[in-house]
């Protein structure tokens, strides 16, 4: 089945048009998510094309998936959690981060009306989007962090995607979910509660993280150069442009509310995306000790193995980031 899947993406990918004359570049992504505003507006603003670049953006709603396609090289970008890249690449696979969107998880324990408390969490399904995920990699840190144990405890069932956490709160078929926003919003008015806020206990994390195949950046070095550059372009549009980037989180969320909206930005573009795709170690480090748990290699292996830094370097070199926010 994971096959069928992955050549049903690959077929996606293959068939998509590109204008002649411009350099090709396919940006995958994993999740509904701000993290990815500087991605969305990029693309909305034309700023890719600025830089040369005809670009698709493609949302693959599984990291594990969208590993699979990076290392294949079906798309020269992928965005997805950090930790899933090392594992992959701890496994053999030619693949390096770039930079990071987000430093930090971004994310809340969401419950039905009858879960008043961590402890009554005992006995129930937890659901997040997939095992190894950073829904799933939130939610096993935070029970920890409150004394219980995962799986033994608490029950983890894979939903697939945000909206189906959404749905199977809905439903019943799990009393807890592991969501962000905007999203998360959407559920509050729901009326499930926030349980556990995993954004206010700043565990620093790469996530999501940006990934190219070796191949990619051995031979086409240039085009991860001008991604970079529309990347921090269409930050700055972000910060600056507010109207366009509320119609950008609103296109790609599929969420329309006002107020979710204005939500979603202030904290976004306020509080947690960074003018560049920087890189915190001390994320890379956390990510390579929660690996180690389940892949005995991560115990011995730096951050540094992972990283690519000369796209970063790069882009300090260049001046764009004085030049836009001088």
């Amino acid at each position: 089945m994971k096959r069928v899947m992955l050549s049903t993406v690959l077929l996606v990918l293959l068939a998509a048009p590109f204008a002649w004359g411009a350099d090709r570049i396919r940006i995958g992504y994993s999740s509904i998510s701000g993290s990815y505003i500087g991605i969305w507006v990029a693309h909305d603003a034309g700023l890719f094309a600025r830089e040369g670049l005809e670009d698709q953006i493609i949302l693959i709603p599984s990291g594990s998936q969208l590993a699979q396609v990076t290392v294949a090289g079906e798309v020269e970008i992928g965005s997805f959690n950090g930790s899933s890249a090392m594992a992959a690449a701890l496994k053999g696979a030619d693949i390096k981060i770039i930079g990071n969107t987000v430093n930090k998880m971004i994310f809340s324990v969401y419950v039905r009306p009858e879960i008043k408390s961590v402890e009554a969490l005992k006995g129930r399904k937890l659901g997040v989007t997939r095992f190894g995920s950073s829904t799933d990699i939130s939610a096993r840190y935070a029970l920890r962090k409150h004394n219980l144990q995962p799986e033994k405890e608490v029950a983890i069932l894979q939903m697939g995607s945000m909206s189906s956490i959404m749905g199977g709160l809905q439903g019943g078929s799990i009393e807890a979910g592991v969501v962000s926003p905007p999203t998360l919003f959407a559920v509050d008015k729901l009326g499930f509660k926030e349980l556990i806020n995993i954004t206010d206990m700043n565990l620093t994390f790469p996530n999501p993280s940006l990934i190219v195949q070796g191949g990619i950046l051995r031979n086409r070095p240039e085009i991860v150069d001008r991604f970079m550059r529309a990347y921090v372009r269409g930050m700055h549009r972000a910060r600056t442009d507010k109207e366009l980037t509320m119609k950008s989180i609103a296109r790609y969320s599929k969420v329309e509310d006002p107020v979710f909206l204005q939500k979603a930005y202030d904290l976004y573009i306020g509080k947690v995306l960074e003018r560049a795709p920087y890189i915190d170690m001390t994320g890379m480090q956390n990510a390579l000790d929660d690996l180690a748990k389940t892949v005995p290699a991560a115990k011995s292996a730096k951050p540094e193995q992972f990283i690519d830094l000369r796209f970063l370097d790069n882009l300090e070199k260049s001046g764009l980031l004085k030049e836009l926010y001088r």
